[in-house]
């Protein structure tokens, strides 16, 4: 296949123009149009398809585009990873965490890596956990930093270990349920908050529920934000299920109170993630040896 063409193609599908293409190609617009057909005539399927003056994607040119975007972030990446061996020092990190990471980890370690590496960019993406992988199989990212459980994780992924933290049920101080030992059916019957469909804390929760067969909790209140959460449970409304990386302090100092649960002791793995069977460039080494000195 001429991978060229599909370049081309993809420049083409992203612009919605074979004129705005040419322009960012700087190659004349019959060129390009003469470079798209015979692409067609070589993969032998219609890319697009006529529409009042001008044309739009078929059916497979929508799908071919999706996979042509992996193909060029894939080279963007690879001319990245050139650029940043080459110059050891400098260059720029991807790195894509779940929302406890980022609030709660990552600074102290962007912070210990800058100091010693100033002209290296760490550019930080806060996510939930589907999209966090997503982006690193992808290459949007060099490294993952995720909260959960080993099942959670694609094949794609290469998985290290950091450390264990436990998962607490918390609600605010005056709460019946306050610092008492309870059964996890009863647990079930508060209204929770949690975060959206797709982050890890409810996604446990409800393996939770399944594991012993206890009918889930109403979700009453939905945030995209952790703290968003935490605020409402210490507003004096549900419950949340939740690190104790992020409330570890609202304990202590008694904004919020735990609920001890019967029998259910529930830790989930700290884990840095990067992409299966490739060999990192230097900086994402030296970030990787940066966050495991931390430790």
């Amino acid at each position: 296949m001429n991978i060229h063409g599909l370049k081309l193609f993809y420049q083409v599908a992203t612009t919605g123009s074979f004129t705005k293409a040419a322009e960012l190609l700087r190659i004349s617009q019959p060129a390009v149009s003469s470079q798209i057909k015979k692409f067609e005539h070589e993969i032998g399927i219609q890319l697009f398809k006529q529409q009042g003056r001008g044309v739009v994607l078929t059916e497979f040119g929508e799908a071919l585009a999706e996979k042509a975007k992996n193909l060029v972030m894939l080279e963007e990446h690879i001319e990245s990873f050139i650029e940043d061996y080459r110059l050891a020092k400098a260059g720029t990190i991807h790195i894509v965490a779940t929302y406890l990471q980022a609030n709660f980890l990552i600074p102290k370690w962007a912070a210990t890596f800058k100091g010693t590496n100033e002209d290296v960019n760490l550019v930080i993406t806060t996510t939930n956990t589907k999209d966090a992988f997503e982006q690193l199989i992808q290459y949007k990212a060099d490294i993952a930093i995720y909260g959960g459980g080993i099942l959670e994780r694609p094949e794609e992924v290469e998985w290290e270990e950091l450390f264990e933290d436990e998962l607490w049920f918390v609600v605010a101080p005056d709460h019946p349920y306050a610092n008492q030992s309870i059964s996890l059916a009863d647990m079930m019957k508060e209204p929770f908050i949690m975060r959206e469909e797709g982050s890890s804390m409810r996604e446990h929760l409800f393996s939770l529920c399944q594991t012993y067969q206890v009918k889930p909790p109403k979700i009453a209140l939905q945030f995209n934000g952790i703290n968003e959460t935490i605020r409402s449970v210490m507003a004096g409304y549900g419950a949340n299920f939740i690190s104790s990386l992020a409330v570890r302090e609202y304990v202590d100092s008694r904004q919020l109170a735990r609920v001890y649960v019967k029998d259910v002791h529930i830790n989930h793995k700290i884990a840095i993630c990067t992409r299966k069977n490739e060999r990192h460039n230097l900086l994402v080494q030296k970030f990787i040896e940066t966050v495991k000195n931390s430790l």
